[in-house]
């Protein structure tokens, strides 16, 4: 389930770039450590314990020294995705793969026939994703945008709608089938791609993934579910929202997560592990 997504906000708070100072980093300032090799299929590859970066609103802070920069892919420019490259940073594509957004673009192309019930954030709505034939095209163009845009890899939310009040009589095997098309269209466009929680589906999906984005998994008591991806040797992206990194950070690298604090509107404040 999508816990929180602060992206209703970003049509009005769009990211430009600007190297603002984190005023609780806790990084080391040091430059960012080498990148991760290439999967065996020739994509980037996160590894457990990576660094890590997820900015959805506000001015684009890019002085913070981590390998990896989650962002949003409408709001993020060609060029400020090219500047994160040139100082090191590999890139994830944020786009809602689930939902419907009122406030993107590309909002007209949906037909009403996709619409659901809201997901409980403003101008969101559940999608119907039964109706492959119809979504994977315009999934297709948003993740055609990613790649055009020279962003690494993608984060597809609201990836669990078969768990929640969508509208639509959604199955489990409605979400699998749908998980592993938006996998494949990242994957045929070069393209990393993450599964947004979805942690019952994880033993079936962690194949088709290359890493995971977790919201409140410590809070949740649900932190092991995400252990078959770092057997798989790809990295857990973790954040949490109402518990503070004394009592989830000692967990956390037990079980070599990416993990750090951050406040519910995903802007620039991180305290990492």
């Amino acid at each position: 389930m999508k816990r929180f997504t602060a992206v209703a906000v970003t049509a009005l708070l769009l990211l430009t770039a600007a190297c603002t100072a984190d005023p609780d980093d806790g990084d080391d300032g040091q430059t960012p450590p080498p990148q991760p090799s290439a999967s065996p299929g020739g994509r980037w590859q996160p590894r457990p314990g990576t660094a890590w970066q997820w900015q959805l609103t506000g001015q684009l802070d890019t002085s913070v020294k981590v390998p990896v920069y989650d962002i949003d892919g409408f709001n993020t420019t060609k060029e400020q995705v090219a500047a994160l490259r040139s100082a090191g940073r590999r890139t994830i594509c944020y786009v809602s793969t689930g939902a419907w957004e009122d406030f993107r673009p590309d909002a007209d192309a949906f037909p009403k026939s996709l619409l659901g019930e809201g997901n409980g954030w403003k101008g969101e709505r559940w999608l119907d994703i039964r109706q492959t034939s119809a979504l994977e095209p315009l999934m297709a163009k948003r993740f055609d945008m990613c790649r055009d845009k020279g962003f690494d890899a993608v984060e597809p939310d609201n990836m669990d709608g078969y768990k929640n009040k969508t509208g639509f009589p959604l199955t489990s095997a409605h979400q699998l089938t749908y998980n592993r098309l938006i996998a494949r269209l990242a994957h045929d466009r070069g393209l990393a791609v993450g599964l947004k929680n979805d942690l019952d589906q994880i033993p079936d999906l962690v194949g088709d993934f290359d890493f995971a984005v977790n919201e409140q998994c410590a809070q949740y008591e649900e932190c092991d579910s995400l252990t078959p991806f770092i057997k798989a040797d790809k990295a857990v992206f973790h954040v949490e929202y109402e518990r503070s990194t004394n009592e989830f950070c000692a967990r956390s690298k037990e079980l070599r997560l990416s993990s750090m604090e951050k406040k519910y509107d995903l802007g620039p404040w991180r305290k990492p592990c």
